[in-house]
Parts: structure tokens; sequence; C-alpha cells
């Protein structure tokens, strides 16, 4: 099954490996391979995550504090937002709503 990420989803990606990237070269590549690996998870086992609301789930990252939340689409998983997990909860709900 392939990933599609909004294009919310996708600068929320860039901006948080920029962050990372500037605290410690390697960091952003860690975060954004992080990010990749957890997307194939998704893929491999798409209901193995919680429901964050409605037919939203949330996927954790291992090694960072971000989450990924996703929507399991009949032909593909659309990744919704890529954020922090401590800060402006609930602030991609309007997204949701499109």
């Amino acid at each position: 099954m392939k990933v599609i990420f909004s294009k919310y989803a996708k600068q929320e990606l860039d901006d948080a490996t920029y962050f990372y990237e500037i605290k410690s070269q390697g960091l952003g590549k860690r975060f954004r391979e992080e990010v990749r690996k957890a997307a194939k998870r998704i893929t491999e086992y798409p209901k193995a995550w919680s429901v964050e609301r409605g037919d939203v789930r949330k996927c954790l990252l291992h090694s960072f504090p971000y989450k990924m939340l996703y929507s399991i689409e009949q032909d593909h998983i659309f990744i919704i937002v890529v954020a922090h997990q401590h800060q402006r909860p609930n602030y991609w709900i309007e997204r949701t709503k499109t």
C-alpha cells in the first residue's frame, strides 16, 4: 500500500527536519529516516495503532517526540500530520473536515 502525505504533513516534516539539522548536523537526516520507518510500519500493519479521533490513527515515532496521524484509505495510507506530541494538541482536527 502506498503512502501519501498531505501538503501540511510534508511541510511539517520539512520544518522538523530543518530544526533538527540546525540543532545537530545529521539529526535532521535521522529524524527523516525515523519518519520513513514509521510510514513503512504503518503500511505493513495499518490497524496496529490506536485511534486518535474518528478514523484517524496515531503512530508514535521511536526516537523523537513526534507522532504521525493517518487515515486508512481504500488504496493508500493518508498521512494528515507529522506533529510534535507536546505542542498545540488537536490543531490538526480541521484538516480532517476537508
